[in-house]
């Protein structure tokens, strides 16, 4: 139970205004909720998955600074190609980019080396122990990230399509020139 505690807390805090949570609010503003809170589920599970299996064998050698660029540069990417002209929802299902893949593989980039990923990796190597560290991880970013698709959803219904993005475009580029700038600073 301690385990669990430690990383809903620890997570749950560390989440609130994250980079992933903006991003999932821009991907609810786009696509529907249910998509981008399964996707959340399936990215945080592989990806707090990892931080908790390196955690427990490796106890903390996980390479940071190399997972964050690769995460921050996803961003950049992930921005120029959301500005991409004629391409709406519809035509990324019929192109088989499904609104959860788009999401599940941003998320998990985005998880990539980040703050919250690093405590779960720290807390399974102090607790020694997998499935309490990821019950209450994954717990505290549906909590996290659900705030973040009510805020999103409810933007999506003020808000006209190319304005949203043309928003979450920027986001996604802001949010890799920052971590970049973060790590070369």
């Amino acid at each position: 139970m301690e385990g669990f505690l430690a990383a809903f807390t620890l997570v749950f805090c560390a989440e609130m205004g994250d980079k992933t949570q903006l991003i999932v609010m821009a991907f609810t503003a786009r696509y529907s909720w249910r998509p981008v809170m399964a996707a959340v589920l399936a990215a945080t599970l592989a990806n707090h998955g990892l931080a908790v299996l390196l955690g427990v064998l490796l106890g903390g050698l996980l390479p940071e600074t190399e997972m964050r660029i690769v995460g921050s540069i996803a961003f950049i990417i992930f921005g120029l190609l959301t500005l991409r002209d004629g391409e709406d929802e519809e035509e990324e299902l019929h192109q088989g980019r499904s609104p959860f893949w788009t999401v599940a593989l941003t998320f998990f980039l985005g998880e990539m080396g980040d703050k919250t990923q690093l405590a779960v990796l720290t807390i399974a190597a102090e607790q020694g122990t997998w499935l309490p560290v990821l019950a209450g991880s994954t717990a505290a970013m549906l909590i996290a990230d659900g705030l973040g698709v009510v805020l999103g959803a409810k933007l999506r219904r003020h808000v006209s399509p190319e304005t949203m993005k043309k928003v979450s475009a920027m986001v996604f580029i802001l949010c890799g020139v920052a971590g970049l700038a973060s790590i070369f600073a």
